[in-house]
């Protein structure tokens, strides 16, 4: 299985960060492992304590569906073939903000997650995180 190495980690954190910086918002941003294990984790100044564990949990939910948290979210809902997942695995996030990380050749080397805005400001972070790794 192939893995996100620390250099890439450190990549995708700098690259959301700058996002983040330039959208004038305070995030938390997580990159989980293949196996979802934390690589690397910033807390800008002044985000929100609450958040570090959303964005922890959207890097872990991206990795373990392989999709966007968001993605999941919509499975999920009341009547959806997912109903109730977000229970699973010690608590799952289920709205945008999480997005697997994908190598060169398309494999799933780990995950980002962000949180400490609205959910469309955490997801445009993500994407602009995981945009680094291609």
């Amino acid at each position: 299985m192939a893995d996100i190495t620390s250099r890439q980690a450190e990549d995708v954190l700098t690259a959301a960060l700058v996002k983040a910086e330039q959208i004038d918002t305070l995030m938390n941003v997580a990159i989980v492992d293949a196996g979802g294990n934390l690589k690397a984790f910033s807390r800008m100044d002044g985000a929100w304590l609450g958040s570090i564990d959303i964005a922890l949990k959207k890097a872990r939910t991206a990795r373990f569906f392989d999709m966007n948290s968001g993605e999941l979210g919509s499975l999920s809902q009341p009547g959806g073939p997912l109903f109730n997942i977000e229970v699973s695995n010690n608590g799952l996030i289920t709205f945008p903000g999480g997005i697997p990380l994908r190598d060169e050749n398309g494999q799933v080397i780990g995950g980002i997650g962000v949180s400490g805005s609205t959910v469309d400001n955490d997801q445009a972070v993500a994407e602009a995180g995981a945009k680094a790794l291609t």
